[in-house]
């Protein structure tokens, strides 16, 4: 079959607008799955993302599809909707010719289409509007046929409406297709020039590269090497997805499939490098633009419950960095909470999936500490340190500056909810960059925010001040120095590494006020009276104290004179007056398990 008749396309949507249902339509449609083992969101392989109703990971399929007479191979990647897999998904889109632009009809264009438009629009791809659900009862198919007609400056009537569910017009989706998409280039260069857009691990056939090839071709047995990572491997297999792996004799230039490496360690082929064929000088290849390391955004420790799963926790992450190769860990000690490891993510969505990955998957209890930001710290004699946590933090005394991320942030609401959404923002450190509207009822709102106010809870807020219907997607924007400091938290005049935290100093004072007043509430009463302190190089903030226990030291006395009575008091008196100056306070972990929970 020519190359020509091949068809290479994305489904770009936010998460939940029916992009999974739309690709089971597909998948029926050219008859890929038979119908007895179609189950909805097939392509979802993970049993969270069919529970959640989220794609977490890409997935590659191959249809044939008949159209006009003519026979055609549809090659479609199904892409992760959030923002936190953006790198993942700016590969995918640069391994196709085209994307279908999915818009649900009940609740509007989002923050993610936006950026996975603007993600699309970068690599050139020809983009197909479709709008999806115009079953529901709530549908307001006309608004947002406007709005997206404004968006992508095109007429409404090139829009197309269908029914993922019911499969109302999905044929028509494919037509178009079949018509708008160009078809791949073809080059028939002797150089292979593949770009990797993800890769799995399989225990018998090694780390698995999904791939498109630009340039030559590539059969079972040959040698390649990867062009950023430098490493070397024969080829076991190749094939292409169906949507499980079938193997074929070979892949040429223009189609999209999979290369069996037979490497056991994952971090050697990485997404968005260039496979090429190693045997000609590499000093004159020119390798596929767009690579880079996934770089963690947010940092999190991870301890177990009991000490003595520390060994089931490490062999975990052994095992989902095979699956997941943005993922970073190292180890880590605390004095309050033993063992264990602080991890990189790239959000908090993907904090959130590991942790439920890291429980199911491996059955494993985990103390989270809240999620934190890297910083970098410039020292008065010129060294420049990365800090991840505060109790790396130096002394402050030889410290000349701090740096913390910074991220552009676009939020998206209908303009009934603006003001409250605007008001939210306002309680958060930020520079605000302007407003756009979509059509006459939805506002883009465009800030720059230090990170570090975004991965907390701000996304949780913005949806109930908006209930529901305001959306945001953010990108780094680099490094910003800030006016930071380190909040230490003392209980019994010790300090407690675990609750330390870098925060603004304008925030300090607020910061310091809730935590001592909440470790007011769940320390337990000693013998004597516990102080408990907020304090920032030395200098107390905020402070409580805990009531120490009462004994009654007269109970065994029966009758007898009053000064008998002021005596013991006294005695009693001093020996907690002792107790607080010498008295140390052991916490349970059940107090650090509580401070963590937000």
């Amino acid at each position: 079959m020519s190359n020509i008749n091949i068809r290479n396309f994305v489904i770009v949507a936010h998460v939940d607008h029916g992009k999974s249902t739309l690709a089971d339509r597909f998948l029926e449609l050219t008859k890929t799955v038979e119908k007895r083992k179609m189950h909805e969101q097939y392509l979802d392989t993970m049993e969270l993302e069919r529970e959640r109703g989220i794609t977490i990971k890409l997935q590659p399929v191959r249809m044939s599809y008949e159209f006009d007479g003519q026979k055609y191979i549809l090659n479609l990647i199904d892409t992760p909707g959030h923002v936190d897999f953006s790198y993942e998904v700016s590969r995918s889109l640069a391994a196709v010719e085209g994307a279908i632009l999915l818009v649900d009809v009940s609740k509007g264009i989002q923050a993610q289409t936006l950026a996975n438009l603007h993600l699309a629009r970068q690599q050139g791809l020809k983009i197909i509007p479709v709008l999806n659900k115009i079953d529901l009862p709530n549908a307001r198919t006309e608004q947002v046929r406007e709005e997206l007609a404004y968006l992508l400056a095109i007429e409404p009537e090139e829009i197309l409406d269908v029914s993922a569910k019911n499969g109302t017009n999905v044929e028509k989706v494919l037509e178009r297709v079949v018509k708008m998409v160009p078809s791949p280039k073809i080059s028939d260069s002797a150089n292979l020039k593949a770009l990797i857009f993800d890769s799995t691990f399989d225990a018998y056939k090694g780390v698995i590269a999904y791939i498109r090839i630009f340039e030559g071709s590539t059969k079972r047995g040959d040698k390649i090497m990867t062009f950023a990572a430098k490493t070397k491997a024969d080829v076991l297999e190749v094939g292409y997805f169906s949507p499980n792996l079938i193997a074929s004799d070979s892949m040429s230039s223009g189609e999209i499939g999979y290369i069996a490496t037979g490497l056991k360690d994952p971090g050697q082929i990485r997404v968005g490098d260039t496979i090429t064929n190693f045997q000609f000088p590499i000093s004159n290849f020119q390798p596929l633009p767009g690579y880079k390391e996934p770089r963690p955004m947010v940092f999190a420790s991870f301890f177990p419950e009991k000490n003595e799963d520390y060994d089931v926790l490490k062999d975990a992450l052994g095992k989902l960095k095979l699956t997941d190769a943005s993922l970073v860990y190292e180890s880590e000690s605390s004095a309050g909470l033993g063992r264990g490891f602080r991890l990189g993510f790239l959000g908090m969505l993907h904090v959130e999936i590991i942790s439920e990955r890291l429980k199911r998957e491996f059955g494993l209890s985990l103390i989270i500490s809240s999620p934190s930001v890297e910083y970098a710290v410039k020292m008065q004699n010129g060294e420049e340190l990365k800090i991840r946590s505060a109790s790396m933090l130096p002394d402050f005394s030889g410290i000349t500056k701090i740096a913390e991320p910074i991220v552009f942030i676009e939020v998206l609401t209908p303009t009934v909810f603006m003001g409250s959404v605007m008001e939210l923002i306002s309680t958060i450190r930020n520079v605000y960059k302007g407003t756009d509207y979509l059509g006459k009822e939805t506002a883009l709102l465009k800030y720059e925010m230090p990170l570090s106010e975004v991965i907390t809870d701000f996304y949780d807020k913005l949806k109930s001040v908006s209930s529901g219907y305001a959306s945001m997607s953010y990108e780094p924007k680099g490094m910003q120095e800030g006016d930071l400091v380190r909040l230490d938290i003392l209980i019994a005049g010790d300090m407690v590494e675990p609750f330390s935290r870098i925060v603004p100093k304008e925030k300090a004072y607020h910061e310091g006020r809730a935590m001592v007043t909440k470790l007011k509430e769940v320390v337990p009463s000693q013998m004597f009276e516990v102080s408990i302190q907020a304090a920032i190089g030395g200098k107390v903030i905020a402070a409580e104290s805990i009531r120490a226990k009462r004994k009654d030291v007269t109970q065994h006395m029966y009758g007898g004179d009053i000064t008998r009575r002021m005596k013991l008091w006294k005695k009693q008196k001093r020996g907690k007056a002792r107790m607080k100056e010498t008295g140390r306070v052991n916490l349970s972990q059940d107090v650090f398990l509580k401070m963590l929970k937000r």
